[in-house]
Parts: C-alpha cells; structure tokens; sequence
C-alpha cells in the first residue's frame, strides 16, 4: 500500500522539487546580477546594523513560535541565529545609521 503510493506520487514530489530548485536558481542569478552590476558602479553599501539588530529581534520570537508548534530544532536554530544578529547589532551599536 505504501509502495502504491510512493510510486504515484514520486512524479509530483519531483516536480515540486525541480520547481523549488529553478525558484532558487533564478534568485540567485538576480542576486549576483545586481551584486555584480552595484560594484561596477563603485555602489557597494554599508551594512546597517541597526537592522541586523532590528532582524534579530524578530528571528527569537519567530524561533519561539517554531519551537512549540513546528519543530524544536528548528525553532532552536531560528533562536539562535537571532541571538547572533543582535550580537553583532550590539558590537557595532556606534556604527547605526542615524535616521534622518
């Protein structure tokens, strides 16, 4: 029974997987497109901090939620990476931008 259904759905779950991978691929080439074209032009940015730490402090309650109701590894990593942002926001804090 199983098998059966492995064997009938095997072509929609690839499909999906080779959508997903185009998706990727074709962000990717946009991305290092505009990389590519911003330092040609000398327009290379500075990071803002004040955002990373901005991030941070959405990534730990998105974290939170993902630990109860999704899966507690990944809410972990989540927890974790926003722990990170908010790190380097905070090791930076005389580099904000100041808003204008």
């Amino acid at each position: 029974m199983i098998l059966y259904w492995l064997v009938n759905n095997l072509s929609e779950w690839i499909l999906i997987s080779a959508l997903i991978i185009a998706v990727l691929l074709v962000i990717i080439l946009i991305i290092t497109f505009v990389t590519f074209k911003n330092k040609k032009e000398g327009k290379t940015g500075e990071i803002n901090y004040k955002i990373l730490f901005i991030i941070g402090l959405v990534w730990i309650p998105v974290g939170s939620v993902y630990m109860i109701a999704v899966n507690f590894l990944i809410g972990i990593a989540f927890i974790g990476m926003g722990v990170i942002y908010i790190a380097i926001g905070l090791a930076n804090k005389d580099k904000w931008k100041k808003e204008e």
